[in-house]
Order: C-alpha cells, then structure tokens, then sequence
C-alpha cells in the first residue's frame, strides 16, 4: 500500500520538473509511492475554466514560463514549450493508468521529457508507442488496453476521486492520512510527512 500518491496531469507544467524529482526523494524517505494520472479538464471545468488558467491570466502564464525555465535550469534538465500548450493529455492518461508499478511511472516520465524537454506532441500515438518501448513496454497491446470501455471509466474515476479529495491542481501529493500538498515545491514537504507517518504507524504497531 502506497504511503503517499502522486497525482499528475501530463499537460501540467509543474507536473514536469516534479515527476523527474519524486521517485527519488520517496525513495529517499522510505516512502511507498504511488503514481495516479488524472485530468484537471473536469476541476478546471467546474470553476468556469476552459482553457489553461496560465493562458486565461498572460501575465501568470508568462510568470510560470520564466520560472520553470529557472526551475529546469537548477534541475539541469531541458525545457521547450509544447505547441499548442497545453497538449491534449485524454490518451496519455489512459496508457498511463493501463499500466502498473514502475512500467507506469517509467512511462510517465518519459512523457514529459518528450513533452517539455522535446517539445513533441503527446496526443500522438506514434509518439506514444516510442515512449513505451523505450520503456520496454509493447506498444501495441498497452495502447489496446487504453482504449477499452473499462479504463476509460476507471479514467473518469480517478479524475471524480481527485475531485472528492479536494485536489486543485497538479502535481499534487496525497499522503495515507488525506492531507494534500500541491505543487513541485511541495514534494519534499509532502514526503516529510508521509515519512512521519510511516514512523508513527510502526510505532503504533510495535506495541
């Protein structure tokens, strides 16, 4: 059982940087993570939003920009911006849940370097299938599964449970006890506390 669940929307800006960062600093706290897709359409959708808020406010979008650029640049990691931004995320996301352990985080790491290092189209099932195989993952029968009626569903599902447990954005981190952290510069913080209540857990159980 996951001590803590990364929540992530692949067209998600933040989401980038956080997602090449968490694995290891879960790793790091002896924290079992758990890597949860979702879509902010339908969060984004029930405030009024069609569109990203970083194209609704220019002057938050060209905030964000800047400081992803100085994010990726301390993080030695690339960064293009994605035309048109943002990228449709739906068939990501279904190849993303389709998957389990680390053949879906492998995946979804690999997404966002394509997307924000390279600057590729992630509705692209071309691009997909070379993400996946790069993975080790066959493409063909991962992008079967993506399409069936039952992981579109389970999709729909994981995007009405982000909303039930009052996440606004992403990244955001889900620790077992339902406290929610959003955002990169949140990772450490939310992992800290995930880790402290591992801690305690073990306690309680030793007695």
């Amino acid at each position: 059982m996951a001590d803590a669940e990364f929540w992530y929307e692949f067209a998600s800006t933040y989401s980038y940087p956080a997602a090449l960062r968490v694995g290891a600093l879960a790793e790091a706290r002896g924290v079992a993570l758990g890597w949860r897709p979702f879509l902010l359409g339908p969060i984004f959708a029930a405030h009024g939003w069609r569109d990203s808020p970083f194209n609704i406010y220019p002057a938050k979008g060209r905030y964000m920009w800047r400081d992803l650029e100085r994010t990726c640049e301390a993080m030695g990691v690339p960064l293009r911006r994605p035309e048109p931004f943002p990228q449709s995320s739906l068939l990501a996301a279904r190849v993303a849940l389709a998957l389990q352990g680390e053949d879906r985080a492998a995946f979804s790491r690999e997404v966002y370097r394509a997307e924000f290092g390279r600057g590729l189209p992630i509705a692209d099932r071309t691009t997909l299938s070379a993400l996946l195989a790069a993975c080790g993952v066959d493409p063909a029968p991962a992008l079967e599964r993506a399409e069936t009626d039952a992981n579109k569903a389970a999709l729909k599902a994981e995007c009405a449970m982000a909303a039930e447990i009052g996440i606004v954005g992403a990244p955001s981190i889900v620790t077992a006890d339902g406290e929610v952290f959003w955002g990169n510069d949140r990772l450490e913080q939310a992992l800290d506390w995930a880790a402290r209540g591992r801690e305690g857990d073990a306690t309680t159980g030793a007695g």
